[in-house]
């Protein structure tokens, strides 16, 4: 029989908005930042543990952000953000 001792996701994730919004490169900028700190406190609002590895602003104003997250609350995963 095996278990899952600990699981971990890692992610790339890309905010990025419809360019047939017609925002350019400060209001896209600020609106994806806003989108990610939205993400952030769904993932804490739900309890889940993550870790932010890297966060990249690209040129169209798009943010490209590298995550480690809590694959379920039922495993330990301390071991991957030490």
């Amino acid at each position: 029989m095996k278990r899952v001792k600990s699981a971990c996701i890692q992610q790339t994730l890309m905010f990025i908005q419809k360019p047939e919004l017609g925002f350019g490169k400060e209001q896209a900028l600020k609106a994806n930042r806003a989108e990610l700190e939205h993400y952030k406190a769904t993932l804490e609002r739900a309890g889940t543990k993550y870790q932010i590895t890297d966060v990249s602003e690209q040129d169209d104003g798009s943010v490209i952000v590298r995550v480690r997250k809590q694959y379920n609350s039922n495993t330990d995963v301390s071991e991957y953000f030490n």
